[in-house]
């Protein structure tokens, strides 16, 4: 059109349409436009996501079964909360879940939410939309009814997840609410939340394209508000489906399920690494994978030697993901044979001389979740002081209790530095109680921590070695004035 106009003027075009040969998208294709498909259970981003080995959590996931298919007779309540440490399993098990529900039949939506994938599992912003999109395939009265809410506000993915919940899930549900095809069931699971960061924006003034977090806003706020937003469906009646919740033991979570801080009873919480003794599993999980890898490189029959696996399972102090880290390095097709590569693993200690690095998966993850703390250099001294002073040999048992430490740490003894520096690691570190802290020492849910931050090669700017006895000896100079 510019070329025909090119030396056209004083002129004037009515009635002016522009057709471009394709018609509008239909409300569901606009739904599905704006899904996070890489958090589906069975996505092609998560081909290689963790799922329970046979015959391991077993009991664990028996238990989990039986309450989303017929609940449970002492709370009625339809959400519960499964947590634990880093790396004790808990996406393992919502996959293996999830697995097993579609197998038999009933009906199922997830989102799995992830720090180190694409952006759709990030954030919150396609959470309520991806749910919505696979609750709709399960009945056409309802997908219909889907369609009908989008067609009626338009812009209702503009808006707020609390708005989009109510638009595009409860209202729906309350239309195919008295329908003739019989009443709804099912299961939502939502794996990872803790993993969900905040939102960020894109500044073009001034500066061009520039990312920056949204002002004013934390991981910790969008993590509680997808909370929200799943109480706010389960408090409405037309709302049928139960919701499993899998996530560390962060301070959102542990308030919002805290049953004196809200007024929903919730179904009793699931902690993987107090309630089920996971050595066992492990072993036969590592059992079977070096049997594996004996076969495969062809090894001796007396490899792995005696008392290797048990060595390796109690080492991973009910932490999968130790046993998963070590099995993956022994057959990554490193030049180094399994066996050489094992023996490197038994012997290890803090500091390493050679450059493979047997945990770069688990220092990852203990990475991402030490900088999670507002302070993370500050927040490493605290552990290392920790340490210190649980293991000098003059110090009583006494001194070494949780709020003697944190008197001695502390820079105003009045404040909750320990909470505000420790409060996002309990996945990392056993935290008592306030109203245990008098008699009960902190303590680590695994040794590899330790090791991790000892060694400068592993966790890089985290390193406080130098510094720990500076901060301690300033501390108790202060303490003694």
């Amino acid at each position: 059109m510019a070329r025909i106009l090119d030396r056209a003027q004083d002129f004037r075009i009515d009635n002016f349409q522009v057709f471009n040969g394709h018609p509008s998208a239909s409300p569901l294709e606009k739904l599905e436009a704006l899904i996070a498909p890489e958090a589906l259970y069975d996505s092609a981003e998560r081909c290689d996501a963790p799922k329970c080995h046979p015959e391991t959590r077993v009991a664990l996931q028996d238990d989990l079964y039986g309450w989303i298919e017929h609940g449970d007779a002492q709370n009625p309540c339809k959400m519960n909360w499964v947590t634990g440490p880093a790396g004790t399993g808990k996406t393992a098990v919502m996959g293996s879940l999830t697995e097993r529900c579609k197998k038999n039949g009933f009906p199922i939506a997830s989102f799995f939410f992830s720090s180190t994938g694409s952006i759709g599992r990030r954030t919150k912003t396609a959470f309520v939309t991806t749910i919505a999109h696979q609750l709709a395939q399960h009945r056409q009265d309802l997908k219909d009814a889907v369609a009908a809410a989008i067609e009626a506000d338009s812009i209702v993915f503009k808006k707020n997840l609390h708005v989009q919940m109510e638009t595009l899930i409860l209202e729906p549900l309350r239309a195919v609410a008295n329908s003739s095809n019989g009443g709804l069931r099912g299961l939502i699971i939502v794996d990872g939340v803790d993993e969900c960061e905040v939102e960020r924006s894109h500044d073009t003034t001034n500066t061009g394209s520039r990312v920056k977090p949204t002002p004013a806003r934390t991981n910790a706020q969008d993590q509680l508000e997808i909370l929200q937003v799943l109480l706010q469906a389960l408090l409405d009646p037309a709302f049928p489906f139960r919701i499993l919740i899998a996530s560390r033991p962060e301070r959102v979570f542990r308030e919002f399920f805290d049953p004196q801080n809200s007024a929903v009873s919730f179904a009793r919480k699931l902690d993987l690494h107090e309630e089920y003794n996971a050595e066992a599993d492990i072993y036969f999980f590592l059992q079977a994978q070096f049997n594996l890898i004996r076969r495969r490189y062809n090894l001796p029959s007396s490899w792995p030697p005696r008392g290797a696996i048990q060595t390796l399972a109690k080492n991973a102090s009910g932490q999968f993901v130790y046993a998963a880290t070590v099995v993956r390095f022994l057959d990554m097709g490193h030049r180094e044979p399994p066996k050489a590569l094992l023996d490197a693993i038994l012997t290890m200690k803090a500091t390493r001389e050679t450059a493979s690095n047997p945990f770069e998966q688990l220092d990852a993850l203990y990475t991402h979740i030490l900088e999670s703390s507002p302070d993370p250099p500050l927040s490493v001294q605290w552990i290392r002081a920790i340490d210190a002073i649980r293991n000098a040999p003059l110090i009583s048992d006494t001194l070494r209790a949780a709020s003697n430490i944190n008197l001695l740490l502390q820079t105003d003894p009045g404040s909750s530095e320990a909470e505000h520096l420790l409060g996002n690691l309990h996945s990392l570190i056993q935290v008592p109680s306030p109203n245990k802290q008098v008699t009960t020492q902190y303590s680590f849910y695994h040794k590899s921590l330790l090791d991790f931050l000892n060694n400068r090669g592993r966790c890089g700017q985290l390193h406080q070695h130098e510094k720990v006895m500076v901060f301690l000896w300033d501390r108790f100079n202060r303490a003694c004035t």
